[in-house]
C-alpha cells in the first residue's frame, strides 16, 4: 500500500517536473542562432570587471615621424616631410632623442622662462637662453627697470606644443615649437597702477619659440635660441 502512494508521488512529480520545463520554454523561448551576445562587461561592478581586449585601434597620423618602409619598398620611394626628416637625422645623431620627451620638456621650460622674465630674474634667464636672446630678455627687464615698472605673467595654462621644424646642424639638433597658452599680463608703474594689461583677462598667447642642443654634450639640457612670433 505504502509502495503504491510512493509510486503516484513519483507520477506527481513528473507532471510538475515537465509543466515547469514546458512553462519556462515558452517564458524564456529557443535561441535560434540570431541572438546578439551580451556584453560581458555590462552591469558588472567596475573593480569586478576583467581587462576588455579591444580590436585594433585606429592610428594617428604621425607626420612628424619617420615613414618606415615596407619589405620589398626602396626607401627612398617614401616621402617625407622636411620635419621627419629632420626628426631622422637628430635621432640618428642622438638615438636617445624622444620628441614627446622634448615636447614634455618645452612645457616646463616655457613656464619656467616666462615666470623668470616677468620677475624680472636674469640669474635664472641665463643658463636657458643663447647670448643673443639673453640680450634681448635682460634689455627688456632692464629698460622696465629704469622706467620703474613691475611686470607680472600668470600661465593659466597651456592648450597645446607642437613642433613645426627639425633640423640637424653639424652637430647641434635645432627644434621650433608653437606654443599656444592662457596668460594674464600686467604691467604696472611705481605707484602700482596698471599700464598694460588687466589683470581680470585671460589672453591667449602664441609663441614660436626654437631651441638648440649638441647632439654630443652631455648636458641633456636644450637652450633657447629664438624667439618669433607666428606672422
Amino acid at each position: 500500500m505504502g509502495g503504491s502512494f510512493q509510486f503516484i508521488d513519483i507520477i506527481v512529480f513528473a507532471v510538475i517536473a515537465v509543466f515547469l520545463v514546458l512553462r519556462l520554454r515558452s517564458v524564456l523561448g529557443r535561441r535560434t542562432g540570431t541572438e546578439q551576445r551580451r556584453d560581458p562587461f555590462a552591469g558588472a561592478p567596475a573593480n569586478d570587471q576583467p581587462v576588455r581586449r579591444e580590436g585594433p585601434m585606429a592610428v594617428p597620423d604621425l607626420s612628424a615621424k619617420p615613414a618606415i618602409a615596407t619589405p620589398g619598398t626602396p626607401a627612398d620611394s617614401i616621402p617625407q616631410t622636411p620635419l621627419a626628416k629632420g626628426l631622422a637625422a637628430i635621432h640618428e645623431a642622438d638615438p636617445s632623442f624622444e620628441d614627446a620627451h622634448f615636447l614634455a620638456g618645452c612645457r616646463a621650460a616655457f613656464e619656467m622662462i616666462v615666470n623668470a622674465f616677468a620677475a624680472g630674474d636674469s640669474a635664472a634667464l641665463r643658463p636657458l637662453l643663447s647670448d643673443d636672446v639673453f640680450a634681448n630678455f635682460n634689455g627688456a627687464i632692464e629698460e622696465r627697470r629704469k622706467a620703474g615698472q613691475t611686470h607680472t605673467t600668470t600661465v593659466v595654462g597651456i592648450r597645446s606644443v607642437d613642433l613645426l621644424e627639425a633640423e640637424l646642424q653639424n652637430r647641434n639638433a635645432v627644434l621650433t615649437v608653437k606654443i599656444v597658452s592662457d596668460q594674464i599680463n600686467v604691467t604696472r608703474d611705481s605707484v602700482g597702477r596698471v599700464v598694460d594689461g588687466d589683470a581680470a583677462a585671460v589672453v591667449p598667447v602664441t609663441d614660436i619659440w626654437t631651441f638648440s642642443r649638441n647632439t654630443r654634450s652631455r648636458d641633456p639640457n636644450w637652450t633657447l635660441v629664438a624667439t618669433r612670433s607666428p606672422t
